[in-house]
């Protein structure tokens, strides 16, 4: 591959590590502000644009402009997005963490063109989305074409990533601090302060670029909230265990529309203008219920609409989450914008349109604060406080409850209103909030939609690629061992020697003892009352061990090592526990995962070889089996498939089953069909009871 000359001359000059990666981060966090920056006034311009244009051109259509202008929006994001760059479809910062996991932090360069443009068309016409999204997205993707020109190593790249999505959140949000919290929280997988660095110095770089043009405020006048008494705690605990709920419920009920958008055997170019069509529907709607008004086309050309969030289902909604810190906003509206933000933030986002949920997240919790903060008013006035302080906290517990990220959810309340006071709330209610939902639901927003493309992970690493590596393929097979009754000074002598910190312990029949570490040795040294000369390395070595079989997968030994902190595991035999096989080491695991990647690649490689040599008249299909249809609950010897189509696997709750012929089948399971062409729908038709065209 030829060599760039920015890279040729990095080679020639060979800066600091440091230096080179600082100077980046600056590029990276100016670049994404003056990103944010145009994307902010596009935003504002089509917004102005649109709405007046039609106010003036279709004036007779009156309250139906609310339908048309977001439908026609969706008809202009839908091809960008089917035939330019489906990585723009959705929210965005999954996909940010999809190639950070598995693709080394490698971002094509023409997400960030059609992420900008496509989320400023889907919101600046009414969608039912946020800004920071996209804005994560462009920076992330700027980091990762940055360094992918410089060819530099996956982890450098990665740290660009961060860097990109960080400078997104600062200067969208004018919150640098928050920026750090969400790249850590959410996409960093290690905390390591030569990368913090880096991110910290991005997030600045974007504040500093969005201040400049945008003004030096925060996005929010709030006043200036107290809290009445210490045990008003109590209701900000009881707001944090509401918000897991109703995070809980935004979570699933966003996740069921892409399902059922994505099952739906429609172009993908128009799913967006359906999505935008309920949308403008639901809108219609909510201002006959709220009693609100159409807007006069002077109003339209002032760009009043959307710039006063009428209706407040539609954009990011910052202006009614001002009036809702106010305590300004009727208590029944509030609980109706409970259920009805979420229902169209899924119609957009779920139908393929694009834009971010950090902002619908704060909308959500704002107003479920808001609500809660009314009857707990009307219930303790002297107790509890003003109403605003719990819109603004709720604010922070829904979105910790969906992304699973209380530190950001904390500052960027914080930075958003400038209002220290509150952060005791602010710490009950987040933490409160992101426990309970992930103890009721593991998945957040954004890792649900990956889970559901196969794509589980812990602390940055795929887990399905950690489950394909088995432990004998990594592990030390001929590890230095130390007799159970060799002196001290011998053990010494070898630690020494080997510049190991660790041995198994064996008896004279090579059989496993124990395990003895370098602190276990230095611990006794320290003893003045022990006579160390007459002790042997059994009386010092850890007995009761902490195993791993040599067939079990890295994972295992992973979540094996990881309560207790263990830099090793001894490999045993299944026929007995006494029987050394190896030794397993976190270096060991660093370089499975490594192996695992390269075998996944080289497996997609040669699938996507196959393609070419495929016969023409089999091929595969794949489908979810839902609650109600015909195979629930049924053996598979018990349907009537064509003879020649076979039942190939069942993934169920990310296990992969081989069928047979007493298998039965589970709402959920994704179930993949081989066989000739022409009997793969009848095939289909009898799992699902239903047609697949």
């Amino acid at each position: 591959m030829k060599r760039n000359p920015i890279g040729i001359l990095l080679d020639k000059t060979s800066p600091p590590e440091g230096l080179l990666l600082l100077i980046l981060a600056v590029i990276i966090g100016g670049s994404t502000g003056f990103a944010a920056v145009f994307f902010i006034h596009l935003i504002a311009v089509i917004q102005n644009r649109s709405y007046t244009t039609i106010s003036l051109l279709l004036p007779h259509l009156g309250v139906w402009s609310y339908v048309f202008v977001p439908v026609v929006g969706a008809l202009l994001v839908g091809p960008l997005i089917a035939w330019f760059a489906r990585e723009a479809k959705g929210h965005g910062v999954p996909e940010v963490m999809q190639a950070l996991v598995t693709r080394g932090g490698r971002i094509r360069p023409r997400v960030a063109v059609a992420k900008i443009v496509a989320s400023a068309l889907c919101i600046g016409t009414g969608g039912s989305a946020g800004r920071e999204g996209p804005i994560v997205q462009v920076g992330s993707a700027l980091g990762s074409v940055l360094g992918q020109i410089l060819h530099l190593s996956d982890e450098r790249i990665k740290n660009l990533v961060s860097c990109g999505a960080a400078a997104g959140i600062a200067a969208t949000f004018n919150a640098p601090i928050a920026g750090v919290a969400f790249a850590i929280e959410v996409l960093m997988s290690e905390l390591q302060v030569r990368m913090f660095g880096n991110v910290v110095i991005a997030s600045v770089s974007a504040a500093i670029v969005s201040q400049t043009f945008l003004g030096d405020r925060p996005a929010f006048s709030v006043p200036t909230y107290t809290m009445q008494s210490p045990m008003a705690l109590l209701f900000y605990l009881l707001l944090g265990l509401v918000s897991a709920l109703v995070g809980i419920m935004f979570i699933r009920m966003l996740a069921w529309f892409e399902d059922t958008f994505d099952d739906w055997q429609f172009p993908l170019a128009l799913k967006p203008a359906v999505g935008a069509l309920l949308l403008g529907l639901l809108g219609v709607v909510y201002l006959w219920l709220s009693g609100g008004a159409f807007a006069t086309t002077t109003e339209f050309q002032l760009g009043m609409p959307l710039i006063e969030n009428i209706p407040h289902i539609y954009g990011a909604g910052f202006t009614f989450i001002e009036e809702v810190l106010h305590g300004r906003v009727n208590v029944y509206l509030l609980l109706m914008l409970v259920f009805l933000k979420p229902l169209a933030t899924s119609f957009t986002l779920g139908s393929g349109n694009s834009g971010g949920v950090f902002a619908p997240s704060l909308f959500l919790g704002a107003m479920l604060g808001g609500a809660m903060g009314t009857f707990f008013v009307s219930w303790q006035p002297n107790l509890a406080g003003p109403s605003g302080a719990y819109a603004l906290v709720g604010m922070a517990a829904v979105f910790a409850a969906t992304a699973r990220a209380p530190l950001t959810a904390m500052l960027i309340v914080f930075e958003m209103s400038n209002d220290y006071s509150m952060i005791l709330p602010l710490m009950v209610a987040t933490v409160t909030a992101s426990h309970l939902a992930q103890a009721l639901y593991p998945e957040s927003i954004y890792t649900i939609k990956l889970t559901r493309r196969g794509i589980r992970f812990s602390q940055g690493r795929d887990l399905d690629i950690m489950q394909s590596v088995l432990v004998r393929e990594v592990m030390n097979t001929d590890p230095v061992t130390v007799q159970m009754d060799e002196s001290l000074a011998e053990l010494y002598r070898k630690f020494q020697e080997t510049n190991l910190l660790g041995f198994p312990v064996v008896d004279p029949h090579g059989s496993l003892t124990g395990i003895v570490t370098l602190q276990d040795l230095e611990n006794v040294l320290s003893r003045d009352s022990m006579n160390i000369r007459s002790l042997k390395v059994k009386d010092v070595a850890v007995a009761n061990l902490v195993t791993v079989y040599a067939d079990e997968p890295i994972w295992t030994a992973i979540q094996k090592m990881a309560p207790r902190d263990l830099a090793r595991l001894p490999v045993v035999s299944r026929g007995g526990k006494e029987k050394l096989l190896g030794l397993i080491s976190r270096s060991d695991i660093l370089r499975a995962y490594d192996v695992g990647i390269v075998r996944k690649q080289r497996g997609q490689l040669l699938g996507d070889q196959s393609v070419l040599r495929r016969e023409k008249y089999n091929d595969f299909i794949e489908f979810r089996l839902k609650e109600g249809e015909k195979g629930v609950g049924r053996q598979l010897k018990e349907l009537s498939l064509p003879r020649s189509v076979n039942v190939v696997s069942v993934e169920r709750e990310g296990a992969l089953l081989i069928p047979k012929g007493d298998t039965s089948f589970d709402p959920g399971d994704i179930i993949t069909l081989f066989g000739r062409r022409e009997s793969l729908p009848e095939a289909r038709l009898e799992f699902t009871g239903k047609s697949s065209a």
